[in-house]
């Protein structure tokens, strides 16, 4: 009997040992793991908010020599890239005779060399405005140099004073190369109007480089009959290169005139700094790769970095331009990363004593990888990056790793 109540009391303790056992298994498993997590730290920094978008060179003074009059054109030798010096023959033209008898081809005649003075004249005048707006641009870079010299200013305002002198002194230099071409094409607008005449019947009329460049295109290669205003020839200056970045209406308005810009991916190492130097004062319409109608308004850069650096750009290559909207120093910001949108408003999971903490952030500037923090974050605090499904207000985390990028 005894050996009976023994064997029943083992029993009882072996089969309660084992239900423990599978009630502590069963407990266990329903007991949530820390979810394994990746965390970035919010921290103070320069922001700089950029336009991002592609965009080509394009040669700033380009000319197409044209013929003057109507005659028999003799094959054209030059070809694209070489380079031609300025009054250098580039085409000849031998006058039609009936011309001699055609009232209406004299008429015209007289037209374009009226029109050819005309130019000339607006050439000078704009030759006075923009010496003019050297001479001020030149008296305040001065000025502010001695304010910078002097710790009056700051580096950045002395650079866009230097900056807008250059500008200034291309421009003039522009508005002078504008003069000689008007002047030049009044030579030939009366050489044309001399032939017509019988002043030099018989003689090849001799079609001159307004300037000295390189040719870029050659429309008309092979002799034979041509209408006057027939191009000819297209030649400009290829160190003179500006970029033109067409972008968002809603961009453009936020761009300032002298706002700095970096152009990427244009072919060399290092990227080439450049500065705005205007905005077109209207936008057109085109439709995106997605299909959507979109106002792009066209902006021009001009390069500040030595010819020597980017001389082998040429006509029309693409690059893709980085132009500044805003710099924001020591701005509070979180990693983009960490953020999501709940409804109208921005979330994210911060990390509080090894659990997530839901919290509603307020956001200001943005660029690529960061975003400016106006509340509900502070410095140094850690948040979750890229969070998935599995986290959630009050989850324990196991963080396995600090962001810590540089950008």
């Amino acid at each position: 009997m005894e050996q009976r109540k023994r064997r029943r009391i083992i029993g009882r303790i072996v089969t309660t040992a084992v239900i423990v056992g599978v009630v502590t298994l069963i407990g266990f498993g329903f007991v949530p793991k820390p979810v394994p997590v990746a965390v970035g730290k919010v921290e103070r920094r320069t922001l700089e908010v950029m336009v991002e978008e592609p965009g080509r060179t394009r040669i700033r003074s380009r000319y197409t020599i044209s013929a003057p009059v109507i005659g028999q054109l003799e094959r054209i030798t030059l070809r694209a890239g070489d380079l031609v010096e300025e009054n250098q023959v580039v085409a000849s033209i031998a006058p039609v005779a009936s011309q001699l008898l055609d009232e209406r081809t004299r008429a015209q005649a007289s037209a374009r060399v009226a029109v050819a003075q005309a130019n000339v004249a607006r050439a000078q005048a704009a030759i006075k405005s923009a010496e003019t707006a050297r001479a001020f641009a030149s008296d305040q870079a001065e000025r502010t140099r001695k304010l910078r010299a002097g710790s009056g200013t700051s580096q950045q305002a002395l650079e866009q004073a230097e900056y807008r002198e250059r500008a200034a002194a291309e421009e003039a230099a522009a508005a002078n190369l504008s003069e000689r071409v008007a002047v030049n094409e009044l030579a030939a607008a009366r050489a044309a109007l001399a032939s017509m005449s019988g002043e030099k019947e018989g003689s090849a009329l001799s079609v001159s480089a307004p300037v000295r460049g390189q040719v870029l295109k050659v429309f008309q290669e092979s002799a034979g009959v041509v209408q006057p205003g027939t191009p000819l020839l297209e030649v400009g200056d290829p160190t003179a290169l500006e970029i033109v970045v067409d972008v968002l209406s809603s961009d453009a308005v936020q761009i300032a005139i002298d706002a700095e810009a970096r152009i990427e991916r244009w072919g060399g190492e290092v990227p080439l700094r450049a500065r705005v130097r205007r905005k077109e004062p209207s936008a057109f319409t085109t439709r995106s790769a997605l299909g959507v109608e979109e106002q792009r308004v066209p902006v021009l850069l001009d390069l500040v970095e030595p010819v020597e650096r980017w001389r082998m750009l040429g006509d029309g290559y693409r690059v893709e331009a980085h132009i500044l909207l805003a710099r924001i120093e020591q701005a509070v910001a979180v990693p983009a990363s960490a953020l999501f949108r709940d409804g109208e408003a921005f979330v994210a999971f911060a990390n509080k004593g090894g659990k997530a903490k839901r919290v509603e952030v307020v956001a200001g500037a943005r660029t690529p990888d960061w975003v400016e923090v106006k509340g509900g974050l502070a410095p140094r605090d850690d948040v979750i990056l890229y969070p998935s499904d599995q986290v959630s207000d009050g989850v324990e985390l196991a963080p396995r790793a600090t962001n810590r990028r540089a950008n």
